[in-house]
């Protein structure tokens, strides 16, 4: 079991031409920054803003990744499908201000500013283990808040059985979007008592500062006990609904993806095998580590589905 019982203070890579295209952009982006904003990797920042913030109650006891491992290896198609390019290529997305829209089966719909949630939503540490479906996986102190909380404040009504994520849709900026890759903008989903669970969590942050635009800058959902690409970045939506959304990955390859993204190591994606992951950042000596189910959040989670095969709801 992962979490701590009290407080302390592929995503595939494939590349089609409109892709391969797209990335000759890594050039243009870095002649347009200074010198030191031009080097081809992220070095954790000096002046951390968030150094004040409580560890929250649901964090694990785990020792995190170096911040570069998390920092510059990352999966956020919406600029390329290489895992380094987007570490140059977000640079140029402004992240500030930033708003969200509420829509649907709610009684407080609208469009919210960034600041008013912030303000809204004390924010917490926590340290979660990250598992992507392509069998890798590291550990990371996000710094954000949960996501029910915030779901809350909207009201949602009981007809409001699922809630829908939309990306930023800005193929200038993120020329990712200008591939067939995937149908833009990203959507991603959850069910209504998946996202009101304690352990959801929206990061604002990481490593005591704000959150890095490659790693999903400003709001990022974190949903630990589940596979990456349920992790939508930038979220500029937020949809309450009666049906069950149509998110990305699971309209693009439905054999491949399933709605629900849980990590099970007995059911393998047709390309990666989940019994084991590789740990991001370790020697190449170093042993592949055993996949838990729910990422080892199981005793937290399993009962959410409860009844459910697994195997066919994956």
């Amino acid at each position: 079991m992962l979490i701590k019982s009290k407080a302390v203070v592929s995503e595939n890579d494939v590349t089609d031409r409109t892709v391969f295209e797209a990335r000759r952009s890594i050039i243009k982006a870095a002649l347009t920054l200074p010198l030191a904003g031009a080097l081809p990797g992220v070095s954790e920042a000096k002046n951390k803003i968030y150094t004040e913030v409580p560890v929250g109650p649901y964090s694990a006891d785990l020792e995190p990744n170096k911040f570069e491992d998390v920092a510059n290896y990352t999966n956020y198609y919406e600029f390329s499908t290489n895992k380094t390019d987007s570490t140059v290529l977000a640079r140029r997305l402004v992240t500030r201000p930033w708003s969200v829209a509420v829509e649907g089966e709610v009684e407080a719909p609208g469009v919210y500013d960034l600041e008013d949630i912030l303000k809204t939503n004390p924010l917490e540490q926590r340290i979660y283990r990250f598992r992507c479906v392509e069998a890798w996986s590291m550990v990371v102190p996000w710094i954000g808040f949960p996501l029910g909380e915030m779901l809350k404040q909207f009201k949602p009504t009981s007809k409001a059985k699922y809630v829908e994520f939309t990306t930023l849709y800005k193929p200038s900026i993120m020329v990712g979007q200008k591939s067939n890759v995937l149908e833009w903008p990203y959507v991603e989903g959850l069910r209504i008592d998946e996202a009101m669970h304690p352990l959801a969590f929206i990061a604002t942050g990481m490593y005591d500062d704000v959150l890095p635009n490659q790693n999903g800058a400003p709001l990022r959902l974190v949903v630990p006990w589940k596979y990456g690409f349920k992790s939508i970045k930038a979220i500029v939506k937020i949809r309450f609904q009666e049906d069950m959304p149509q998110t990305a990955w699971n309209k693009s390859a439905p054999h491949e993806y399933g709605f629900f993204a849980n990590v099970n190591p007995d059911v393998s994606h047709p390309r990666w095998s989940q019994s084991r992951e590789r740990i991001l950042g370790a020697s190449i000596f170093t042993p592949k580590r055993k996949t838990e189910l729910f990422n080892g959040y199981g005793e937290a989670v399993a009962s959410l589905y409860a009844g459910m095969d697994l195997t066919k709801n994956f």
